[in-house]
């Protein structure tokens, strides 16, 4: 039997607490949902309560379609097209979101008093994660990232920095640039080209790692399923010091920890 909605408050404001957000603050929350549905919570109640909690504040979500949204298939949708990167950021895009960000393959969904300075610039660039993306903007705005059961491999946020640093290594070639024609919610059409991203092996659980060491990283757990945060700017920083003294440091070596990606 499902949980009711007040435990699912519950263990999402302590979450929150527990990961330093500000309740008037911004989040941005990478996710599974496997284990909290094991655990019986209800995916719409869980994503209602993060609403709820940050009633003052602005979440977003990843609303990724790079797999649906590709050269044989060069449409996006605000509205339509469905988010492949977990149950809670379809029901959060579906049920609570107000804006996306137009991206053919790396878009966001938010909710809150920050989304249009946050999601309204994310199609001007041919990268997927620029400045002026929304995860080239969180550290602009003081935000937290959580990854709720999942781990560093889900940081979007290190794509940044890959892009700012050493594009031409993680990104496919200028060259070979996609055209995607992307409609906003009231019909508009824009067209928008991007680089996919190169599939390396990569080891993105250094930063985490450099990062605990510093102290900023806050650990959680509900009912099994764990929990990470940290400052989106700290990240950056750790992450931009460490390609810059080696562009190539995020490509995993023989025997370290890596995802395909």
């Amino acid at each position: 039997m499902s949980r009711g909605g007040v435990l699912e408050e519950k263990i999402v404001r302590g979450l929150l607490e527990a990961m330093e957000v500000p309740r008037d603050g911004l989040v941005l929350i990478h996710c599974a949902f496997r284990g909290l549905s094991r655990a019986g919570f209800r995916g719409e109640a869980v994503v209602d309560a993060l609403a709820a909690c940050m009633e003052s504040g602005t979440i977003l979500m990843p609303a990724m379609s790079w797999r649906a949204v590709n050269p044989a298939n060069p449409v996006f949708d605000e509205i339509l097209t469905p988010s492949i990167v977990g149950v809670l950021t379809e029901l959060f895009r579906v049920r609570l979101a107000t804006h996306r960000s137009l991206h053919p393959t790396h878009s966001v969904a938010g909710r809150g008093r920050l989304v249009d300075a946050l999601l309204g610039t994310h199609h001007l660039d041919e990268t997927p994660c620029s400045a002026r993306s929304p995860w080239g903007l969180l550290d602009d705005y003081d935000a937290r990232v959580v990854l709720l059961g999942v781990e560093m491999d889900s940081c979007t946020l290190v794509h940044h920095v890959e892009e700012t640093i050493a594009p031409d290594l993680y990104l496919q070639p200028a060259e070979s640039r996609e055209r995607y024609i992307c409609r906003d919610r009231n019909g508009r059409e824009i067209e928008v080209y991007t680089r996919r991203t190169r599939r390396l092996p990569r080891n993105f659980w250094q930063f985490e790692n450099i990062l605990a060491a510093e102290g900023g990283i806050r650990r959680y757990n509900i009912t099994g399923t764990p929990c990470i945060g940290f400052r989106a700017r700290d990240m950056v920083r750790i992450i931009s010091e460490t390609l810059r003294r080696r562009p190539d440091a995020i490509i995993a070596k023989p025997g370290e920890r890596q995802k395909i990606m």
